[in-house]
């Protein structure tokens, strides 16, 4: 695991297309700004683990969209 520090506002970008951006910290609590593309599934790590267990949970929203082609907001 590659362990990287950061304060807030800095970024931390991977693959040249995902940025992590450390919002605020306040105590124990970090907030984290994540942009990716539509493609890539972000999570938290308890919504993951829900959806690798429960095979009804609604798909990604980006998978909607992609089948139907209209954004979720315009429905």
């Amino acid at each position: 695991m590659l362990v990287l520090t950061r304060r807030p506002g800095e970024q931390i970008v991977i693959d040249g297309n995902i940025r992590l951006t450390v919002v605020s910290v306040k105590g124990d609590r970090v907030r984290i700004g994540i942009e990716a593309p539509p493609s890539v599934l972000v999570d938290r790590e308890e919504i993951h683990a829900r959806r690798q267990h429960s095979p009804t949970q609604a798909p990604h929203p980006y998978f909607i969209m992609e089948a139907s082609a209209v954004p979720l907001a315009a429905r």
